[in-house]
């Protein structure tokens, strides 16, 4: 059976994966996600995971904000996330799962899997905020790091002409500032991105 990740953020970019896997994945399949909506709902405390980073204007911040997908079921066509499905093996989907700290390993439901063509997974899975990381209102003093924003434009950019403006018109305005910050102290998991 072949199987898929629904990618809707930094998962959308093959140079990402291929830094977790160590290799690169097969070329990605554009698709929408029916009965979804992509939020900036998962977060973390800066100080307490397995990296800390600094804004490099020197303010101070406690929380980090990054992309989720939830289940909504009454969500319209237009506000349907988009992104790509990557087929990969049970082996490769268990190292995604050791990069994706903060979010759970989903299957989707096919009829929610929206592609141009026929696409052939047996089974889609896509990463969701765990209970400990979902934001259902916006941590205070929160950021969104400034690299993970451009990998996830460039990546989109990458999928053809509108990909980006379709990802920031089902995502909404970005709920806290977007600014620049560096590294300072990690214990991060081989194949974990160091620069969000």
């Amino acid at each position: 059976m072949r199987l898929a990740v629904f990618g809707y953020g930094s998962l959308v970019s093959r140079a990402s994966i291929a830094e977790t896997l160590g290799y690169e994945a097969p070329a990605p399949v554009p698709a929408r996600l029916a009965g979804w909506r992509r939020r900036w709902s998962v977060y973390r405390v800066n100080t307490a995971h397995e990296k800390t980073f600094e804004r490099v204007d020197g303010e101070a911040f406690e929380h980090i904000v990054g992309l989720n997908i939830e289940r909504a079921p009454e969500a319209p066509e237009a506000e349907w996330p988009n992104g790509v499905l990557i087929e990969l093996t049970e082996g490769e989907l268990e190292r995604l799962d050791g990069r994706e700290l903060r979010y759970d390993r989903v299957e989707v439901e096919p009829p929610a899997v929206r592609t141009a063509e026929p696409h052939g997974f047996g089974r889609v899975y896509a990463f969701t905020a765990k209970e400990g990381h979902f934001a259902v209102e916006t941590p205070p003093s929160a950021i969104i790091i400034a690299s993970y924003v451009r990998a996830c434009e460039a990546a989109f950019n990458e999928l053809g002409p509108g990909a980006w403006e379709t990802f920031l018109a089902t995502t909404g305005a970005f709920p806290v500032p977007v600014v620049d910050a560096r590294l300072v102290e990690d214990s991060i998991p081989e194949g974990n991105p160091r620069a969000w």
